[in-house]
């Protein structure tokens, strides 16, 4: 790798260590939000990294919507195991079943995630959760601080957000209010695969390409499979895909693509022009400020 731009992946390794280590030491309980996709693999990397040789000093906690891919699971699972890492689960269809959330009739379980997060997050008392988004993704995203402050409902004003001069951190809260912070805020989705390449860090091997039967539903390609079976009147179709982001299986798509390693990716992801969740998230399509709508209520 060339040294220019290994220097540029120290550097936001530094500037994220620094972050976790901010966090650790202003705030009394902060939790790691792990949904087992690549950013948020990097994110628990980055804290093994930041407090080694300690062990990781916060739990992980994982909002299962239970439309999970398996794989994922599988890595999350081997993640924890490393690690020695505390896990904590929220799970979506246990709010489901208790009444708290209701299922929306498009299947997303995407914004019902919500109030299953706020709830956990107050049953651990959990003041401070760090969240994988990056700038680059998606422009709600773009706007929002490092620390982002959320109220005691859990929302987020993106009209009443601290500065963050000289890379100097507020996190002072009150009792019930709490921080969303975003260590990868300054990374792209080049610095991200350029770094996992760089330190050969173990991801869940849809990220990959290889032959996937798929059918293609709004211009975007959906691997057929237990969440997302075949309609009446679509046909299925074998294309070499990997999927650039990890959501619900039944509304993440896939990319026809060759790449099978992480080189292969790396190349890919220089030459692309449109963002991961913008080719392949089909709960972000609902409207225009579909992530920014999720935020203000409560959202990663």
């Amino acid at each position: 790798m060339k040294s220019h731009v290994l220097s540029q992946l120290r550097s936001l390794e530094a500037e994220s260590i620094h972050i976790m280590r901010e966090v650790v030491a202003e705030m009394q309980r902060p939790c790691l939000l792990f949904s087992g996709g690549k950013d948020s693999i990097v994110m628990l990397h980055l804290a093994v990294k930041a407090f080694a040789p300690a062990r990781v000093p916060f739990p992980i906690m994982h909002v299962d919507t239970g439309l999970n891919f398996q794989t994922v699971l599988d890595c999350r699972d081997r993640w924890v195991e490393r690690t020695g890492v505390q896990l904590v689960v929220a799970s979506v269809q246990e709010g489901i079943d208790r009444g708290l959330v209701q299922e929306e009739p498009n299947g997303s379980r995407n914004r019902i995630q919500t109030p299953v997060l706020l709830e956990a997050a107050e049953k651990h008392g959990f003041d401070a959760l760090f969240g994988g988004g990056r700038r680059d993704e998606e422009k709600a995203r773009a706007k929002e601080r490092v620390f982002s402050f959320r109220d005691d409902f859990g929302q987020w004003d993106p009209k009443n957000q601290r500065p963050e001069i000289w890379n100097l951190y507020n996190g002072r809260v009150h009792q019930g209010e709490s921080i969303r912070v975003f260590p990868l805020s300054n990374w792209t989705e080049l610095d991200i695969w350029s770094y996992i390449e760089a330190e050969d860090i173990d991801l869940p091997d849809l990220y990959l390409a290889k032959e996937r039967e798929v059918v293609e539903r709004s211009g975007m390609l959906y691997e057929v499979n237990g969440f997302t079976p075949l309609k009446d009147g679509e046909t299925a179709e074998v294309r070499s895909t990997r999927y650039r982001t990890v959501g619900d299986a039944n509304l993440t798509a896939c990319v026809e693509s060759a790449a099978v390693t992480l080189r292969d990716v790396v190349e890919e992801v220089a030459a692309v022009r449109l963002t991961e969740r913008g080719a392949t998230r089909g709960d972000d399509k609902v409207s225009e400020a579909a992530m920014e709508d999720r935020k203000k209520e409560g959202y990663f």
